[in-house]
């Protein structure tokens, strides 16, 4: 019986997908439920497993953009599994002893006197330039150097010679090339600002110092930044409802939750994860979830239902070291928070300069529903919060909170 294997839908919305790579060649015989093929689509990386057990015929290339619910490839049920390889003796065949070459005299070139010599005075003028007769082609009798020639030779100009000079091209992937189709459409889509502001690390450096062993040792993942982040987006989206809305049409539509989309780098390029309702969340919650979504992420199983939605979005260009940027809006949302590297700055403290670890977070927002006011009031919430962590996300019960 012959199965035809055809594409599945791997989401709403998805109508094709493209073979990313084949992980078995036309002809291998595949167990059912084997991974056969990364597909690629504009969410996601899924792998295709087998449905049936038997030889594969393949129907596309990698490479390929496949509709959803066409064939991709062939199975042959009724073959039989293969047995392990034969130890019969392979019979050897002597190789027959190299004919000698017979090498055949190369005609001499012909070359005149003059080809490639300089008159005295296009010597010097040449000398002068740094430059050598052989490299320049001789306007007088047999390919003789003239002094004009010398004259309007042109030096180079130290432009390096003899260095790699090679390129290569490399066909995007489909999840790549939707990043970038959605990138220039929130550029050319949306009114969009960024507002800066700093936030001294200090008190969340001192919170991670004594408690974080404690934490890990008690829910079996670590006490990061990105559970303080989130909480104090999550306490400033309840402050500022607009930065926590997206355009509807000619509507303004507002939630009363807050999903929140983390931009985190995986195999196949940026992937966006949602932590669903971070507004019910602990710090062991979010940490749990952004741990767990970043393994998936990782190993290229996460899902593209796991990816969609989100009200707001964080992402944090510091783990590589940026020190500022203005992050591009994830659309349709309105907001994203950047967060940026962690440095020791002195800064003015009750009239002293001291030092203290410092972070620049960068917030753009879409000015067609989101003002000045709200945007930057937004930011200073999330700067409050994080300076004053204990009374502001910790209701002062440190332990409490963290669940300790």
């Amino acid at each position: 019986m012959i199965l035809e294997m055809k594409v599945p839908s791997p989401g709403e919305s998805i109508t094709e997908v493209e073979i990313a790579e084949w992980l078995v060649q036309d002809g291998d015989y595949v167990e059912k439920d084997q991974a056969i093929a990364e597909v690629d689509s504009d969410k996601a990386t899924l792998e295709l497993p087998a449905e049936a057990s038997g030889t594969i015929t393949l129907k596309a290339e990698e490479g390929d953009a496949v509709a959803v619910g066409a064939i991709v490839c062939l199975i042959d049920t009724s073959a039989a599994k293969p047995e392990g390889s034969s130890d019969a003796p392979k019979v050897e065949t002597k190789a027959e002893a190299p004919k000698a070459a017979v090498e055949t005299p190369k005609a001499t070139e012909a070359k005149t006197y003059a080809t490639g010599t300089a008159s005295p005075a296009a010597k010097k003028i040449l000398a002068e330039k740094g430059m050598d007769a052989s490299t320049i082609s001789g306007s007088g009798k047999d390919g003789r150097v003239t002094k004009d020639d010398a004259v309007n030779a042109v030096p180079s100009m130290g432009t390096p010679t003899g260095g790699n000079r090679s390129s290569s091209n490399s066909k995007m992937s489909m999840l790549r090339r939707k990043v970038a189709e959605r990138l220039v459409e929130a550029k050319n889509t949306t009114a969009m600002l960024t507002t800066f502001n700093e936030v001294d690390m200090s008190p969340i450096f001192a919170l991670r110092k004594e408690y974080k062993e404690t934490f890990k040792a008690k829910h079996g993942v670590g006490l990061g930044f990105m559970s303080f982040f989130s909480l104090a987006v999550v306490r400033a989206l309840q402050m500022y409802p607009a930065v926590n809305s997206m355009i509807d049409g000619k509507e303004m539509k507002t939630f009363d939750f807050v999903d929140i989309s983390i931009a985190v780098s995986g195999p196949k390029g940026l992937m966006v994860p949602v932590i669903r309702n971070a507004e019910s969340l602990t710090f062991r919650g979010v940490e749990s979830e952004v741990k767990r979504l970043a393994l998936r992420a990782r190993d290229g199983q996460i899902t593209v239902d796991e990816m969609t939605g989100g009200t707001f979005t964080i992402t944090n260009g510091g783990v590589f070291g940026s020190m500022l940027s203005t992050p591009i809006i994830n659309p349709p949302q309105s907001g994203i928070l950047g967060m940026h590297n962690i440095i020791e700055r002195p800064i003015a403290v009750d009239g002293q300069v001291v030092i203290h670890p410092m972070m620049y977070v960068a917030l753009s927002y879409d000015h067609r529903i989101i003002d000045g006011k709200e945007s930057v009031g937004f930011l200073v919430a999330v700067k409050e919060a994080l300076e004053n962590p204990v009374e502001l996300l910790m209701n002062n019960d440190i332990k409490k909170a963290l669940e300790l």
